[in-house]
Protein backbone atom coordinates (compact mmCIF):
# COMPACT_ATOMS: atom_id res chain seq x y z
CA UNK A 1 0.00 0.00 0.00
CA UNK A 2 1.46 3.17 -1.36
CA UNK A 3 0.10 6.51 -0.64
CA UNK A 4 0.70 10.12 -0.49
CA UNK A 5 -2.60 11.17 0.39
CA UNK A 6 -4.86 9.90 3.18
CA UNK A 7 -7.95 10.53 1.55
CA UNK A 8 -9.96 6.97 0.59
CA UNK A 9 -10.96 5.25 3.96
CA UNK A 10 -13.41 2.55 4.28
CA UNK A 11 -14.66 4.08 7.43
CA UNK A 12 -14.08 7.21 9.07
CA UNK A 13 -13.00 6.86 13.21
CA UNK A 14 -14.90 8.61 15.74
CA UNK A 15 -11.74 9.72 17.87
CA UNK A 16 -12.18 11.65 21.65
CA UNK A 17 -9.56 13.72 21.27
CA UNK A 18 -8.71 15.39 25.48
CA UNK A 19 -5.92 17.86 25.25
CA UNK A 20 -2.89 18.06 27.34
CA UNK A 21 -3.54 20.96 30.29
CA UNK A 22 0.52 21.72 29.66
CA UNK A 23 2.35 21.26 26.37
CA UNK A 24 6.25 20.35 27.37
CA UNK A 25 7.20 21.07 23.84
CA UNK A 26 8.82 24.57 24.89
CA UNK A 27 10.53 22.70 28.01
CA UNK A 28 12.83 20.44 25.33
CA UNK A 29 16.32 21.23 24.10
CA UNK A 30 15.47 20.31 20.76
CA UNK A 31 19.25 20.31 19.54
CA UNK A 32 19.53 17.20 22.38
CA UNK A 33 17.27 14.59 21.99
CA UNK A 34 18.56 11.24 22.61
CA UNK A 35 16.96 8.51 20.50
CA UNK A 36 13.64 7.30 21.99
CA UNK A 37 13.87 9.41 25.57
CA UNK A 38 11.50 11.88 24.89
CA UNK A 39 8.11 11.78 23.62
CA UNK A 40 5.15 14.33 22.65
CA UNK A 41 2.78 15.53 24.77
CA UNK A 42 -0.55 12.66 23.46
CA UNK A 43 -0.35 9.11 22.72
CA UNK A 44 -3.09 7.28 20.59
CA UNK A 45 -5.00 4.13 22.24
CA UNK A 46 -7.44 1.75 21.32
CA UNK A 47 -8.95 -1.66 22.60
CA UNK A 48 -9.72 -4.73 21.34
CA UNK A 49 -12.84 -6.67 23.47
CA UNK A 50 -15.62 -9.00 22.66
CA UNK A 51 -13.92 -9.38 19.19
CA UNK A 52 -13.63 -5.52 18.11
CA UNK A 53 -11.77 -2.43 18.20
CA UNK A 54 -13.11 0.51 20.10
CA UNK A 55 -12.42 3.06 22.43
CA UNK A 56 -10.48 5.05 20.05
CA UNK A 57 -8.68 8.36 21.90
CA UNK A 58 -6.36 11.07 21.89
CA UNK A 59 -5.13 11.37 25.76
CA UNK A 60 -2.22 12.87 27.38
CA UNK A 61 0.79 11.44 27.35
CA UNK A 62 1.69 8.96 30.60
CA UNK A 63 0.96 6.22 32.52
CA UNK A 64 -1.57 3.57 31.72
CA UNK A 65 -3.69 1.80 34.68
CA UNK A 66 -2.52 -2.26 34.37
CA UNK A 67 -3.82 -5.03 36.05
CA UNK A 68 -0.54 -7.09 38.00
CA UNK A 69 -2.31 -9.69 36.12
CA UNK A 70 -2.08 -8.50 32.68
CA UNK A 71 -0.82 -11.34 30.05
CA UNK A 72 2.13 -9.34 28.92
CA UNK A 73 3.52 -9.26 32.38
CA UNK A 74 3.47 -13.02 33.02
CA UNK A 75 3.65 -14.34 28.89
CA UNK A 76 5.12 -11.63 26.60
CA UNK A 77 2.09 -11.49 24.22
CA UNK A 78 3.13 -8.14 22.73
CA UNK A 79 4.86 -6.57 19.74
CA UNK A 80 5.35 -3.41 17.98
CA UNK A 81 6.38 -1.16 15.44
CA UNK A 82 8.92 1.96 14.27
CA UNK A 83 8.36 4.33 11.67
CA UNK A 84 8.76 8.29 11.51
CA UNK A 85 7.64 11.72 10.28
CA UNK A 86 9.86 13.92 8.70
CA UNK A 87 9.85 18.05 8.31
CA UNK A 88 9.86 18.85 4.57
CA UNK A 89 11.38 21.17 3.05
CA UNK A 90 8.18 23.24 2.82
CA UNK A 91 7.20 22.62 6.53
CA UNK A 92 5.03 20.29 6.07
CA UNK A 93 5.27 16.42 7.63
CA UNK A 94 5.47 13.39 5.61
CA UNK A 95 5.13 9.37 7.69
CA UNK A 96 7.60 7.50 5.45
CA UNK A 97 5.85 4.15 4.48
CA UNK A 98 3.17 3.68 7.27
CA UNK A 99 1.59 1.01 4.74
CA UNK A 100 4.61 -1.35 4.98
CA UNK A 101 5.02 -1.49 9.29
CA UNK A 102 0.82 -2.02 9.22
CA UNK A 103 1.53 -4.79 6.92
CA UNK A 104 4.69 -6.18 8.88
CA UNK A 105 3.01 -5.55 11.93
CA UNK A 106 -0.11 -7.63 11.14
CA UNK A 107 2.03 -10.65 10.26
CA UNK A 108 3.64 -10.11 13.66
CA UNK A 109 -0.06 -9.90 15.29
CA UNK A 110 -0.84 -13.20 13.60
CA UNK A 111 2.46 -14.88 14.51
CA UNK A 112 1.94 -14.12 18.37
CA UNK A 113 -1.72 -15.08 18.00
CA UNK A 114 -3.14 -11.65 18.64
CA UNK A 115 -5.99 -9.72 16.60
CA UNK A 116 -4.50 -7.79 13.48
CA UNK A 117 -5.31 -3.85 13.33
CA UNK A 118 -7.64 -3.01 10.49
CA UNK A 119 -6.00 0.45 8.09
CA UNK A 120 -8.23 2.63 9.31
CA UNK A 121 -7.27 2.49 13.01
CA UNK A 122 -3.97 2.22 12.23
CA UNK A 123 -3.61 5.15 9.51
CA UNK A 124 -6.15 7.18 11.06
CA UNK A 125 -4.91 7.05 14.76
CA UNK A 126 -1.63 7.53 13.06
CA UNK A 127 -2.50 10.79 11.25
CA UNK A 128 -4.78 12.57 14.22
CA UNK A 129 -1.78 11.79 16.80
CA UNK A 130 0.50 13.59 13.98
CA UNK A 131 -1.77 16.17 13.39
CA UNK A 132 -2.59 17.49 16.93
CA UNK A 133 1.27 17.34 17.64
CA UNK A 134 3.26 18.30 14.49
CA UNK A 135 4.93 20.74 16.12
CA UNK A 136 6.90 17.95 17.67
CA UNK A 137 8.83 17.23 14.56
CA UNK A 138 12.24 18.40 14.40
CA UNK A 139 13.48 20.62 11.59
CA UNK A 140 16.92 19.82 12.36
CA UNK A 141 19.09 18.04 9.33
CA UNK A 142 19.14 14.26 10.08
CA UNK A 143 16.12 14.80 13.01
CA UNK A 144 12.70 12.84 12.93
CA UNK A 145 9.99 11.71 14.82
CA UNK A 146 9.58 8.23 15.65
CA UNK A 147 7.10 6.67 15.98
CA UNK A 148 6.07 3.64 18.16
CA UNK A 149 2.98 1.47 17.74
CA UNK A 150 2.54 -0.90 20.05
CA UNK A 151 0.15 -3.61 20.84
CA UNK A 152 0.00 -5.73 24.04
CA UNK A 153 -2.21 -8.25 26.18
CA UNK A 154 -4.09 -6.91 29.02
CA UNK A 155 -6.59 -10.29 30.11
CA UNK A 156 -5.88 -10.46 33.79
CA UNK A 157 -5.77 -14.25 33.51
CA UNK A 158 -3.08 -16.50 34.31
CA UNK A 159 -3.99 -19.08 32.44
CA UNK A 160 -1.65 -19.98 29.65
CA UNK A 161 -3.91 -19.03 26.28
CA UNK A 162 -3.58 -16.22 24.10
CA UNK A 163 -5.37 -12.99 25.60
CA UNK A 164 -8.97 -12.18 24.64
CA UNK A 165 -8.32 -8.74 25.54
CA UNK A 166 -5.64 -6.00 24.10
CA UNK A 167 -4.57 -2.52 23.83
CA UNK A 168 -3.33 -0.80 21.31
CA UNK A 169 -0.67 2.63 21.47
CA UNK A 170 0.69 4.75 19.04
CA UNK A 171 3.48 6.91 20.90
CA UNK A 172 6.12 9.51 19.25
CA UNK A 173 9.64 10.70 20.02
CA UNK A 174 11.21 13.27 18.46
CA UNK A 175 14.92 11.99 17.90
CA UNK A 176 18.69 12.60 16.97
CA UNK A 177 19.98 9.55 14.89
CA UNK A 178 20.31 6.44 16.50
CA UNK A 179 23.88 5.95 16.09
CA UNK A 180 26.36 8.95 16.38
CA UNK A 181 29.24 7.22 14.70
CA UNK A 182 30.12 3.70 12.99
CA UNK A 183 30.03 0.73 14.70
CA UNK A 184 33.15 -1.74 15.87
CA UNK A 185 30.80 -4.89 15.75
CA UNK A 186 31.64 -8.72 16.77
CA UNK A 187 30.62 -11.87 15.45
CA UNK A 188 28.22 -13.69 17.62
CA UNK A 189 28.89 -17.40 18.08
CA UNK A 190 27.56 -18.47 21.46
CA UNK A 191 24.33 -16.60 21.77
CA UNK A 192 21.36 -16.60 19.21
CA UNK A 193 18.26 -13.90 19.01
CA UNK A 194 16.46 -16.49 17.08
CA UNK A 195 15.81 -19.98 15.58
CA UNK A 196 13.89 -21.56 13.24
CA UNK A 197 10.49 -22.29 13.62
CA UNK A 198 10.33 -19.27 16.08
CA UNK A 199 10.02 -15.59 16.77
CA UNK A 200 12.76 -14.10 14.82
CA UNK A 201 10.86 -12.39 11.80
CA UNK A 202 8.00 -11.13 13.90
CA UNK A 203 8.93 -7.81 15.93
CA UNK A 204 8.12 -9.22 19.06
CA UNK A 205 9.96 -7.53 22.57
CA UNK A 206 10.82 -11.37 23.52
CA UNK A 207 13.48 -10.97 20.58
CA UNK A 208 14.92 -8.34 22.19
CA UNK A 209 15.05 -9.36 25.81
CA UNK A 210 17.31 -13.03 24.18
CA UNK A 211 19.61 -9.94 23.08
CA UNK A 212 20.50 -8.07 25.53
CA UNK A 213 22.71 -9.69 28.26
CA UNK A 214 24.81 -10.63 24.72
CA UNK A 215 24.98 -6.72 24.17
CA UNK A 216 26.13 -6.10 27.58
CA UNK A 217 29.17 -8.63 27.07
CA UNK A 218 29.93 -6.93 23.71
CA UNK A 219 29.92 -3.69 25.05
CA UNK A 220 31.66 -4.75 28.34
CA UNK A 221 34.67 -6.14 25.17
CA UNK A 222 34.72 -2.63 23.37
CA UNK A 223 32.35 -3.25 20.53
CA UNK A 224 28.97 -1.28 19.75
CA UNK A 225 27.02 -4.12 18.50
CA UNK A 226 26.72 -7.73 17.44
CA UNK A 227 26.29 -9.70 14.39
CA UNK A 228 24.25 -12.19 15.40
CA UNK A 229 24.48 -15.70 13.34
CA UNK A 230 22.13 -18.73 13.16
CA UNK A 231 21.14 -20.59 16.16
CA UNK A 232 21.91 -24.06 14.88
CA UNK A 233 25.65 -23.91 13.16
CA UNK A 234 26.48 -20.11 13.83
CA UNK A 235 27.74 -20.29 10.26
CA UNK A 236 25.75 -17.78 8.44
CA UNK A 237 25.18 -14.00 9.49
CA UNK A 238 21.45 -12.81 10.00
CA UNK A 239 21.49 -9.59 11.55
CA UNK A 240 23.23 -7.02 13.23
CA UNK A 241 21.79 -5.71 16.53
CA UNK A 242 18.30 -4.92 15.76
CA UNK A 243 19.15 -3.90 12.19
CA UNK A 244 19.33 -6.26 8.71
CA UNK A 245 23.04 -6.40 7.26
CA UNK A 246 24.35 -5.41 3.45
CA UNK A 247 27.74 -5.78 2.39
CA UNK A 248 29.37 -4.42 -0.86
CA UNK A 249 31.32 -7.08 -2.86
CA UNK A 250 32.55 -6.63 -6.25
CA UNK A 251 30.40 -3.58 -6.52
CA UNK A 252 27.52 -5.67 -5.67
CA UNK A 253 25.35 -5.37 -3.06
CA UNK A 254 24.94 -8.59 -0.75
CA UNK A 255 22.40 -9.05 1.77
CA UNK A 256 21.11 -12.08 4.05
CA UNK A 257 17.77 -13.52 2.70
CA UNK A 258 14.53 -12.64 4.80
CA UNK A 259 13.47 -15.83 6.78
CA UNK A 260 11.59 -17.04 9.62
CA UNK A 261 15.01 -15.96 11.77
CA UNK A 262 15.44 -12.54 9.96
CA UNK A 263 12.95 -9.50 10.56
CA UNK A 264 11.36 -7.95 7.13
CA UNK A 265 12.89 -4.37 7.05
CA UNK A 266 11.63 -1.79 5.95
CA UNK A 267 14.90 0.06 5.08
CA UNK A 268 16.06 -3.00 3.98
CA UNK A 269 13.31 -3.12 1.13
CA UNK A 270 13.40 1.04 0.77
CA UNK A 271 17.70 0.25 0.35
CA UNK A 272 17.29 -2.21 -1.81
CA UNK A 273 14.48 -0.86 -4.60
CA UNK A 274 16.55 2.51 -4.12
CA UNK A 275 19.93 0.10 -4.90
CA UNK A 276 18.19 -1.42 -7.67
CA UNK A 277 16.93 1.93 -9.33
CA UNK A 278 20.09 3.66 -9.18
CA UNK A 279 21.61 0.19 -11.37
CA UNK A 280 23.36 -2.05 -8.29
CA UNK A 281 22.85 -5.39 -8.32
CA UNK A 282 21.44 -7.09 -5.02
CA UNK A 283 21.68 -10.37 -4.25
CA UNK A 284 19.42 -12.29 -1.38
CA UNK A 285 20.59 -15.43 0.15
CA UNK A 286 22.06 -17.03 3.05
CA UNK A 287 25.35 -15.42 3.27
CA UNK A 288 28.61 -17.44 5.60
CA UNK A 289 30.72 -16.04 8.23
CA UNK A 290 33.59 -17.78 6.56
CA UNK A 291 32.96 -15.79 2.63
CA UNK A 292 32.54 -12.32 4.55
CA UNK A 293 36.35 -12.27 6.27
CA UNK A 294 37.50 -13.77 2.92
CA UNK A 295 36.19 -10.90 0.99
CA UNK A 296 37.16 -8.71 3.98
CA UNK A 297 40.48 -10.30 3.65
CA UNK A 298 41.12 -10.11 0.14
CA UNK A 299 39.60 -6.31 -0.71
CA UNK A 300 36.71 -7.65 -2.35
CA UNK A 301 34.80 -6.55 0.46
CA UNK A 302 34.45 -2.71 0.17
CA UNK A 303 31.04 -1.50 2.74
CA UNK A 304 29.68 -3.13 5.37
CA UNK A 305 26.45 -1.40 6.76
CA UNK A 306 23.46 -1.80 9.38
CA UNK A 307 20.07 -0.32 7.67
CA UNK A 308 17.16 0.05 9.73
CA UNK A 309 14.61 2.50 10.81
CA UNK A 310 16.21 3.45 14.00
CA UNK A 311 19.59 3.32 12.18
CA UNK A 312 19.00 4.49 8.71
CA UNK A 313 22.47 3.37 7.00
CA UNK A 314 25.16 2.66 9.68
CA UNK A 315 28.75 2.11 8.23
CA UNK A 316 30.50 -0.81 10.26
CA UNK A 317 33.92 -0.25 10.65
CA UNK A 318 35.33 -3.37 11.79
CA UNK A 319 34.38 -6.85 12.47
CA UNK A 320 35.71 -9.10 15.04
CA UNK A 321 35.69 -13.02 15.01
CA UNK A 322 36.89 -15.27 17.53
CA UNK A 323 39.78 -12.53 18.80
CA UNK A 324 40.62 -11.73 15.11
CA UNK A 325 39.89 -7.81 14.21
CA UNK A 326 38.67 -7.10 10.29
CA UNK A 327 39.02 -3.75 9.78
CA UNK A 328 37.12 -2.56 6.39
CA UNK A 329 37.78 0.31 4.42
CA UNK A 330 37.27 3.94 4.63
CA UNK A 331 34.15 5.47 5.00
CA UNK A 332 34.77 8.30 2.66
CA UNK A 333 35.60 5.83 0.16
CA UNK A 334 32.15 4.13 0.18
CA UNK A 335 30.34 5.32 -2.93
CA UNK A 336 27.36 2.86 -2.71
CA UNK A 337 26.08 3.07 0.95
CA UNK A 338 26.85 6.88 1.20
CA UNK A 339 24.94 7.75 -2.36
CA UNK A 340 22.11 5.67 -1.51
CA UNK A 341 21.82 7.26 1.72
CA UNK A 342 21.67 10.73 0.26
CA UNK A 343 18.86 9.42 -2.38
CA UNK A 344 16.93 8.25 0.81
CA UNK A 345 17.40 11.19 2.55
CA UNK A 346 16.29 13.59 -0.27
CA UNK A 347 13.22 12.30 -0.60
CA UNK A 348 11.78 11.54 3.31
CA UNK A 349 12.96 15.28 3.08
CA UNK A 350 11.39 16.23 0.20
CA UNK A 351 14.01 17.79 -1.53
CA UNK A 352 13.31 15.32 -4.50
CA UNK A 353 10.56 13.49 -6.34
CA UNK A 354 9.21 10.56 -4.25
CA UNK A 355 8.87 8.80 -7.60
CA UNK A 356 8.11 5.58 -5.25
CA UNK A 357 5.26 6.95 -3.70
CA UNK A 358 6.64 6.60 -0.34
CA UNK A 359 5.91 9.92 1.55
CA UNK A 360 2.30 10.62 3.03
CA UNK A 361 2.30 14.04 3.33
CA UNK A 362 -0.34 15.23 6.13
Amino acid sequence: MNRTNFEIVIETLTIKTTRTDHSRLAELDKTNLPFGKYFTDHMFVADYEDGEWKNFAIVPYGPIPMSPASSVIHYGQTIFEGLKAYRQADGSVSVFRAGKNLERMNKSAVRMAMPTLPEEIFMQGLAALIDIDRAWVPDIENYSLYIRPTMFATDAFLGVRPSLTYKFMILMSPSAPYYSKPLKVKIETKYTRSVDGGVGAAKTAGNYAMAMLPTVKAHEEGFDQLIWTDAKEHKYVEESGAANLMFVVDGKILTPEVRETILDGVTRDTVIQLAKSTGYEVEERRVSIHEVLEYAESGRLTEAFAVGTAATITQIYEMNYEGKAYPLTDLSTRTVSNGILAKLNQIRYGLTADEFGWNWIL
